[in-house]
């Protein structure tokens, strides 16, 4: 059964329960996401590459220059990296950012769209990859104002990677003891203090964005900005 929630289909049986994707279905999300964000790019200036994002201390284009690395760099290269960067997670991602930024923003634009396609990734753990440019997208989208947003589809299968462990984010410690129910989709997950948002914010906010508790409500938020 395909029902639609939102902007996105999301499979779910006939009991209401969500249908993890495939693979390839992961990837194909990927892939659209990544094509989606591209061309929001197209048309910015100078001054909006230059802008900060949500994510730390990383311009628009240092952002899109990160996310060209993740979609660049498989397993063993990424172990090579780390081992070189004697297991600093921060110095790899700054020296795989140098290497794949452009020299100008239309450089690294184009090193993006020539990476939409990639199926490279660290590990075999293609949520989180799909949770990589979801989250990312957001870090740029936001701050420029740019109105796309991921599908609700999308954003389904990473809130529930996200809220399963601790992997790339802080998911399941960010919402472990607290109810999470989406406004706008099927993830619900967990017992406590209710936290209800669209499942995109639910998404950045066990991400670490704080930018997006303001867009969630219910008792349990005030224990996730505690977090």
């Amino acid at each position: 059964m395909i029902r639609r929630r939102g902007p996105g289909l999301v499979p779910m049986t006939r009991s209401g329960d969500v249908v993890p994707l495939s693979r390839e279905a992961l990837w194909a999300l990927v892939h659209e996401e990544r094509a989606a964000l591209a061309d929001d790019l197209a048309a910015l200036t100078p001054q909006q590459w230059a802008a900060p994002s949500l994510c730390g201390e990383w311009s628009v284009e240092e952002v899109v220059a990160h996310l060209t690395a993740a979609a660049s760099v498989g397993r063993f290269r990424w172990i090579r990296s780390m081992v070189g960067a004697r297991f600093d997670p921060a110095l790899h991602n700054r020296r795989r950012l140098a290497e794949h930024r452009g020299a100008t923003p239309d450089e690294t634009l184009a090193r993006f769209r020539a990476a939409v396609p990639s199926t490279t990734a660290p590990s075999g753990h293609t949520p989180a990859w799909l949770g990589e440019v979801v989250v990312h997208a957001q870090d740029v989208r936001r701050p420029l104002g740019l109105p796309r947003t991921p599908s609700v589809g999308s954003a389904t299968e990473v809130a529930r990677f996200f809220a399963s462990r601790d992997f790339t984010v802080n998911g399941r410690t960010a919402v472990a003891g607290l109810r999470i129910e989406a406004v706008d989709g099927p993830f619900a997950t967990g017992e406590g203090p209710l936290v209800r948002g669209t499942t995109l914010a639910l998404v950045m906010a066990m991400a670490g964005r704080t930018a997006y508790l303001d867009d969630l409500d219910g008792p349990g938020v005030v224990e996730m900005r505690h977090r």
